[in-house]
């Protein structure tokens, strides 16, 4: 019995269902460590930290280089992205895929989540591990809890007036709304810093941040006039924003949801909910390993260079155990997207209308 059927099974079925999948997900856990995937790769993340301050380097170069000229805008779009890399590589970190210690990890996740890229390392574990453990389950997952916009009918439903009007084109305005989520980033994290209870960390990042920002800022202010300035650091937000929001909305968004009363096996849980991008190199580079998304949730620990070996894994154990499996082009995932959102805001007056968000209690 597949994970789409478990909604409509009974109880004694489901329980049946669930055991095959938690022995299916044991066996496919033992295939994947004896074929040494589950090792980590500290020199392959220490080569990428060398390549990305170079990146940064070069940067630091063009912009003291190009002086008084709106050329400099170019390098406020290139440093938004190598500090999204940089995120990459944190996220990673707090994943433990770099070292076999912990506490190594968490250090260099902090040093460049909050050092680096200005971001709450403490928030983003937080957050992002409340969305590992329910992803798109309905009150539990954080990424489809957002104000700005639907996620699932259910919650569109409970909009009215201009926001209602709004969400029967959001689709639409998702992506340009990625602009801003660099600061709606940065924002949040501080303001979970400033808001939490008092402890060692959070002194530590809150110092982290705002040194950081105090350096940048004084940089960018210190050799641009007013103007460019505040246009450097408008451009270089937005492409941050839009570069993160835009690798990490392809995983999972336009996949089905998960009813709050729904229970589902770990393996069909991570794999039905998440969405590969086609394409191994350059994906790769591009969204630092997410686009194996579906083997990064079954194995949030591996390490990047090992995903595509699991993939072949993962995915011969989908079809033997008749489990959707779902990958596809980057361009096709983001019109996946588009049309997904739009079909949740016109489906707005009948929650139950939109065949993506039922699509666990059918069939």
């Amino acid at each position: 019995m597949t994970g789409r059927d478990l909604s409509a099974a009974g109880p004694a079925e489901r329980r049946l269902a669930s055991q095959s999948q938690t022995n299916s997900y044991a066996e496919l856990s033992r295939q994947t460590r004896a074929a040494g995937l589950l090792r980590r790769a500290p020199v392959f993340y220490g080569l990428l930290f060398a390549g990305l301050v170079v990146a940064f380097g070069g940067v630091v170069a063009g912009f003291a280089l190009l002086g008084h000229s709106w050329l400099q805008l170019l390098m406020a779009g290139a440093l938004g992205v190598v500090l999204t890399q940089f995120a990459f590589l944190s996220h990673e970190a707090s994943h433990r895929q770099i070292f076999a210690s912990g506490p190594a990890n968490d250090r260099v996740g902090r040093l460049l989540g909050d050092g680096v890229v200005g971001m709450s390392y403490s928030w983003w574990m937080s957050k992002h591990s409340r969305h590992h453990g329910n992803p798109n389950r309905i009150g539990k997952d954080p990424d489809i809890e957002e104000p700005a916009i639907s996620f699932y009918s259910e919650e569109a439903a409970t909009r009215t007036g201009l926001r209602a009007v709004l969400a029967t084109k959001q689709g639409y305005f998702f992506f340009p709304l990625l602009l801003l989520e660099g600061f709606n980033l940065h924002l949040a994290s501080v303001r979970s810093l400033v808001t939490g209870r008092p402890t060692k960390a959070r002194v530590f990042e809150l110092s982290l941040i705002i040194g950081r920002f105090a350096l940048y800022l004084t940089a960018v202010f210190w050799f641009l006039p007013v103007g460019m300035g505040f246009a450097f650091v408008g451009v270089q937000m937005a492409i941050f924003g839009l570069y993160m929001g835009s690798s990490f909305a392809v995983n999972h968004k336009g996949m089905p949801i998960v009813p709050a009363d729904v229970r589902l096996d770990f393996l069909s849980r991570q794999v039905r909910t998440s969405r590969n991008i086609r394409g191994r190199l350059w994906p790769t580079i591009l969204m630092g390993g997410l686009n194996y998304q579906v083997e990064h949730h079954l194995f949030p620990s591996m390490a990047r260079p090992h995903l595509a070996a699991a993939q072949r894994l993962v995915r011969d154990h989908c079809d033997r155990n008749n489990i959707s499996y779902t990958e596809m082009s980057l361009p096709r995932s983001y019109a996946t997207i588009v049309r997904y959102l739009n079909e949740v805001g016109t489906s707005a007056r009948d929650p139950f209308a939109c065949p993506v968000a039922a699509r666990l209690g059918r069939e």
